[in-house]
């Protein structure tokens, strides 16, 4: 069940692997994911000491738990294995290769985060990508009135 997701990531990025990852996360902030305040916008994953940490992305306070000291943007730690950690940051060391975020779920009863290794679209590759959403779109609307009449 997906909880949060990141919606420029398809955008921005054309994704070549997917990977799933465990976090590190308190008892507050999963009942607040689970209740989907959260946001992936502008977050991005940094390797720090041979470990994947998840930055910047925001988890809002849990309303009925303590709120004093909570930054809603700390980094979290990703979960995953040491050969997985390597071959993404191995990757992503190649010239326009990132690791991204793309969305927040529940895997048997667990929250899970679905990263990738994505490389940046050019401007005009963007363009090409709204002109095949929109022509889409269109189709989509010509089909529902054939259906309907």
């Amino acid at each position: 069940m997906s909880l949060v997701f990141n919606k420029k990531a398809q955008y921005e990025y054309t994704i070549s692997k997917k990977f799933i990852a465990g976090l590190v996360l308190s008892g507050s902030e999963v009942k607040s994911l689970r209740l989907k305040q959260a946001s992936l916008n502008g977050s991005y994953i940094k390797e720090i000491g041979g470990e994947l940490f998840l930055i910047n992305s925001q988890i809002n306070a849990y309303s009925f738990a303590k709120q004093e000291d909570y930054d809603p943007k700390r980094s979290r730690k990703l979960l995953l294995k040491k050969s997985e950690v390597e071959a993404l940051v191995e990757a992503s060391k190649q010239k326009g290769f990132a690791i991204v975020p793309l969305t927040f779920f529940i895997s048997h009863n667990r929250i899970k985060l679905e990263l990738a290794l994505a490389k940046g679209k050019k401007e005009f590759e963007k363009r090409e990508t709204i002109k095949k959403r929109d022509l889409k779109r269109e189709l989509d609307s010509e089909n529902k009135k054939v259906h309907l009449s």
